[in-house]
């Protein structure tokens, strides 16, 4: 076998070729190693989508801030989500599950009397994990510049008031007076987060008693209120106000 100057070439072309390979294919692998390491997770990037739509609005929502506040690479958010709307969509679901979901719950959940119930549907007014006011003026404020969003709005609004009619219903009254019962509460809330109103939690306790006896007929009762106050941490707030039975 005879070795030519073209085939030494060839030889060594290919090794230094074959090593340079060797050497792309272990730099990818240690940079695929570190993504896999330190790409975050779907949570922390919608975590941080939220943030940044509280804090900045929609706009606020982009690829490159949200890689920089998490000190990820651009890319790691792409092993979560397609792309930007994705994202977009994610937070959409996000805001439905937390706030639309949430209030039906409470609106469904048992109670014996029509007062209790409509505490139950105030939880959501005291506990940011139940009904996040921040985030739903956040969307709300999102919709006016997407006609997407403001269907989103419009189908959480029909939802929420028809599970606050239906539990109104459930306590005897008409379906048209449930309806303006309903309407009352809930665009006094949507009135509070759209005004952006501060309360204290003790100005919003000795509030309360006369708002339900406003939206009900009937003011709570002192059992009711402190077991309502003892879930926020207030049991003073049993005090406050006018306590009815």
């Amino acid at each position: 076998m005879y070795i030519t100057v073209n085939s030494i070439d060839s030889i060594v072309h290919f090794g230094l070729r074959g090593s340079f390979c060797r050497a792309k294919l272990a730099d990818m692998e240690q940079v695929k190693l570190a993504e896999t390491g330190w790409r975050g997770s779907r949570e922390g990037w919608l975590d941080a989508a939220y943030e940044s739509l509280i804090e900045g609005g929609v706009d606020a929502v982009r690829v490159l801030p949200l890689s920089k506040r998490l000190k990820l690479s651009r890319t790691s958010f792409y092993w979560f989500f397609a792309d930007r709307e994705a994202l977009l969509t994610a937070l959409i679901e996000l805001w439905r599950s937390r706030n639309t979901g949430n209030l039906v719950m409470q609106a469904q959940s048992y109670a014996e009397t029509v007062t209790e119930a409509v505490l139950n549907v105030f939880d959501c007014w005291l506990d940011e994990k139940l009904f996040d006011s921040r985030f739903e003026f956040a969307v709300r404020s999102w919709a006016q510049q997407s006609p997407q969003v403001a269907m989103e709005i419009d189908a959480a609004d029909t939802m929420r008031l028809e599970a606050l009619q239906a539990m109104f219903v459930r306590f005897g009254f008409e379906p048209v007076v449930a309806d303006v019962r309903a309407r009352t509460i809930y665009l006094t809330q949507i009135g509070y987060i759209s005004m952006k109103t501060e309360e204290t939690l003790a100005t919003r306790m000795a509030r309360i008693p006369g708002y339900v006896e406003i939206f009900t007929g009937h003011g709570p009762s002192r059992s009711e209120m402190e077991r309502f106050s003892a879930r926020h941490g207030f049991v003073a707030a049993a005090e406050a106000g006018r306590i009815g039975r």
